[in-house]
């Protein structure tokens, strides 16, 4: 819920600047994407097709990455719009067979995937498995994993309340092992912005992400953990935050939601937010049925079937949301500038 409550949010600031987006949408203080309400990007549906192929194999990493693997070639069939391209060449792949799909990329697709495991999966050493036999199937550059794992100790350690620095960054240190030289450069940077008060817009500008936070995982993951380790029972101001950063707004504030959605629970995300979230055939009604079959799940270790949905109409649902995306698309070429 925390995830799909910010992806819906930031999807329609999605590539307009700060200044521009304040002027043509306002404060993302509520939905904006059709007449007051959400509707969910390829974010949520990840982290939708992570939790039913976890429900069909909670303790089978072959079979979960085989139902992982075919979800997500089911779900680039749907025709969804907006793909990255590292996840659409690897579902391509999928298609055509390949055993190894991943594309060298350091895209934050992986990072979007990883909150849910986080949350659900109790064993680090499960919880890393699961992550990058996740990862491994779309990304293959080191960074794209070494992100991804982040998100997924976040949402692991925001669910039993290790959210200051000092709890965090040792065992961020330790589940990550070796680190590539540009992850160890922000870790480090990190961790010292954290323990030293510095405001997130400076630390923007020590990312280089003044013009807004893009789609690289070292730019998305340094961005959603300096917000949590701030206010990590904040959703909505953390979110917002992210959102008015400008850049993959949908993205980041999804990974956010994500990450202190697994530390504040759904009464943790304001009511509006989770009333006025229409999309179907993923609804609010079902993906909390989903959840409560993941939940299930994990407490017996025994394989759940996820809720049914028409899959089959995903095509057309998509066709709508495009049409939705176009109309906004048409609407920025107008004033105010």
């Amino acid at each position: 819920m925390g995830c799909a409550a910010g992806d819906a949010l930031g999807l329609p600031y999605e590539g307009l600047s700060r200044r521009r987006a304040l002027r043509l949408l306002g404060e993302p203080t509520r939905y904006r994407f059709l007449f007051h309400r959400g509707m969910i990007s390829d974010d949520t549906e990840h982290t939708c097709l992570v939790a039913q192929s976890l429900c069909r194999y909670p303790n089978d990493l072959a079979g979960f990455t085989r139902s992982l693997r075919w979800g997500l070639r089911w779900w680039f069939a749907s025709l969804p719009p907006g793909i990255g391209k590292a996840t659409a060449q690897a579902c391509i792949k999928l298609w055509f067979g390949f055993r190894r799909t991943g594309v060298y990329s350091a895209g934050n697709g992986p990072a979007m995937r990883a909150g849910i495991l986080g949350a659900s999966i109790d064993s680090l050493d499960q919880l890393k498995a699961w992550i990058t036999a996740s990862t491994q199937i779309t990304h293959t550059d080191p960074k794209a994993l070494e992100g991804a794992l982040a998100i997924g100790l976040a949402a692991w350690c925001a669910k039993r309340k290790y959210h200051t620095p000092e709890e965090f960054f040792p065992r961020l240190r330790s589940f990550l092992g070796s680190c590539t030289p540009d992850c160890e450069k922000w870790l480090s940077l990190l961790e010292t912005v954290c323990q030293q008060g510095t405001s997130f817009e400076e630390f923007l500008g020590q990312i280089r992400c003044q013009k807004g936070i893009s789609g690289y995982m070292f730019h998305t993951v340094p961005a959603v953990l300096f917000l949590w380790l701030k206010s990590p029972h904040d959703w909505q101001g953390v979110v917002q935050t992210l959102i008015r950063a400008g850049g993959d707004t949908d993205s980041t504030a999804a990974i956010a939601g994500s990450v202190i959605g697994s530390g504040v629970g759904p009464e943790g995300i304001p009511e509006l937010y989770r009333n006025q979230l229409q999309d179907w055939p993923r609804s609010v009604r079902w993906m909390m049925r989903l959840a409560e079959a993941l939940k299930k799940s994990r407490c017996s270790g025994l394989a759940e079937s996820p809720p049914f949905y028409f899959s089959a109409l995903l095509p057309i649902r998509n066709l709508f949301f495009l049409l939705v995306v176009m109309a906004h698309l048409i609407r920025r070429l107008f004033p105010p500038y």
